[in-house]
């Protein structure tokens, strides 16, 4: 017990920590706030675009880093079903990273955009911007319940802490730093935390490796301990469509994520914003090297020598708690509390920029812009705040489930993935979008997405597509109908937006029946051009004809 108490007394300390990191950030806010020529609300939320490189890649990298993604790979790659060629955490973010550097980076900031929500209002008003805000907020609050979840399932094992109090206690930390500090705050405790994490995972790995009850990682890597595959897996052609999917779901889902342009917009120029990007991608990926290494351990091990004993994990129903179970049995007491360090690190950092986002959006795209278009900037940071709170309740309390971490990591990128996605590539880049292709592609992606079921909210789906498996009277599908419905929603506001643009410039559709005004704009700046040419026709006959 004496261990537990100690293990109690270093996390409490670590908290401590980052509590007071978060404070003396707010006050540099402040200080920022007073030299700043802008808006206060705006170094809140983007820092006042003065966030240098170094620490821009360290805040990019640790909101990625969260619990989700350290218990998640490491959950795919003990799992039996699974293994390392499904744990694609580490590879997808690599590529999420790379691809917002080359094709979002230098577009958003070059605007300067306060939010990821920015370009869709020029472009298509209130109304589509709100319905964009509903799939971006669900997933927020989803992402935190995932890295909430992760954190009290390891408090629970390793410190036999309530997961109740442990998720409360985290969850009070992140919301008061972030409530006082905005992106500052946020900013400076990730340095601490993504420096945490990376030396108490890498700290840990030795020790698991060599204990007595692991065989070696070569042989096991044919076969584990539950005889079914290798902690290397495999990926049958049957499975193909269904990693496909995954992999393309973290990758491109994860450039709608608010938390990734907050880093970008807050950089001093568009060339850090890439740069930032591009070094984050690279740190990404390292981070998840410790997880891929623990999930193979935790397959090689011999859990029938520990304390734990047999039945392994898996066969419990707790292979989504792997990770923590592997550090509390297979490692020294004092390296297993070195490893919830690292988690609560890692939740953290993630779920402060989580708050932070969704924040962000409201305040300066909901409730600036049309609930209080008089509001004073004092009264816009009272509204982060309080968003702040309001978030950060709601995933809280949905982190009492017990759902898998890895299914509600996947599931919080979903919604982005399918709908918010297509869209945000052609306001960024597709200057003949408009709204009615815009509200097209996004009613056939909710109803196709919804149509397509979800397993772990209990949703049967009605679509079934080729491939789809039946076990324990749950439909999975294995065709990759997220990927197929993104591309889809995509097409949609291409083709429609072409359509109507053809019809209302040809006046094939009465002008009358722009209802949402996206062309009478666009009819106003052409004939505000064509004046000046009139004028200069006009002058210019009145001096022929007086010279004549």
């Amino acid at each position: 017990m004496a261990v537990h108490v100690a293990g109690l007394v270093a996390v409490a300390a670590f908290y401590v920590v980052i509590l007071l990191t978060g404070i003396l950030a707010s006050r540099k806010s402040k200080k920022v706030e007073k030299k700043c020529t802008g808006k206060m609300s705006e170094v809140t939320i983007v820092g006042g675009r003065n966030i240098n490189v170094l620490i821009g890649v360290f805040t990019m990298t640790a909101t990625w880093v969260g619990g989700g993604y350290i218990m998640g790979t490491a959950e795919a790659v003990y799992s039996p079903a699974q293994g390392l060629v499904w744990a694609f955490g580490p590879l997808a973010y690599l590529l999420n990273f790379l691809l917002g550097g080359l094709f979002f980076a230098k577009q958003m900031r070059s605007k300067r955009y306060v939010t990821m929500l920015d370009p869709f209002q020029n472009r298509y008003g209130q109304l589509f911007t709100t319905a964009i805000l509903l799939p971006a907020l669900v997933s927020d609050i989803l992402w935190v319940a995932c890295i909430l979840a992760a954190l009290g399932g390891t408090m629970s094992i390793i410190l036999e802490l309530s997961s109740v109090v442990s998720i409360l206690i985290s969850a009070a930390v992140s919301i008061i730093y972030t409530f006082l500090g905005g992106l500052y705050a946020v900013a400076y405790t990730d340095i601490i935390q993504l420096s945490f994490i990376f030396v108490s995972l890498w700290l840990c790995i030795p020790f698991m490796i060599l204990s007595p009850v692991v065989t070696d990682l070569a042989q096991a890597a044919h076969f584990n301990k539950s005889n079914i595959h290798s902690w290397v897996g495999e990926v049958k052609l049957d499975d193909a469509g269904k990693w496909t999917d995954d992999f393309l779901m973290l990758a491109l889902g994860g450039l709608a994520y608010q938390s990734l342009y907050q880093r970008i917009l807050a950089a001093a120029s568009s060339s850090k914003a890439q740069v930032t990007c591009f070094a984050a991608a690279g740190f990404a990926f390292i981070m998840g090297i410790p997880s891929v290494i623990i999930g193979a351990v935790a397959a090689s091990a011999d859990w029938n020598q520990t304390e734990y004993g047999l039945p392994p994990p898996y066969e419990r129903g707790e292979a989504g708690n792997v990770l923590p179970l592997a550090l509390s049995y297979i490692t020294p007491a004092w390296v297993s509390v070195l490893g919830i360090g690292a988690i609560a690190a890692a939740v953290m950092s993630s779920m402060d920029s989580t708050l932070l986002s969704s924040a962000s959006m409201f305040t300066q795209n909901i409730y600036k812009t049309t609930l209080r278009k008089q509001a004073s900037e004092r009264e816009l940071q009272w509204v982060i705040k309080i968003s702040v709170l309001l978030v950060g309740l709601a995933g809280t309390g949905l982190a009492f489930n017990k759902s898998s971490i890895l299914a509600l990591w996947l599931l919080a990128t979903d919604l982005l993935y399918c709908i918010v996605t297509p869209q945000l590539v052609c306001v960024v880049h597709l200057r003949s979008a408009n709204c009615y292709g815009a509200i097209s592609g996004y009613v056939i992606a909710l109803l196709l997405r919804g149509l397509s079921g979800e397993p772990a909210l209990g949703i049967p789906p009605v679509l079934l597509y080729p491939g789809w498996r039946e076990e324990d009277g749950v439909i999975t599908q294995y065709f990759p109908f997220r990927t197929l419905i993104a591309f889809i929603s995509l097409a949609a506001v291409i083709l429609l937006s072409w359509l109507v643009q053809l019809g209302f410039s040809r006046q094939l559709i009465p002008q009358s029946w722009d209802v949402l005004d996206a062309f009478k704009e666009k009819i106003e700046a052409e004939e505000e051009e064509e004046r000046p040419m009139q004028t200069f026709n006009e002058e210019r006959n009145y001096v022929f004809n007086t010279a004549l």
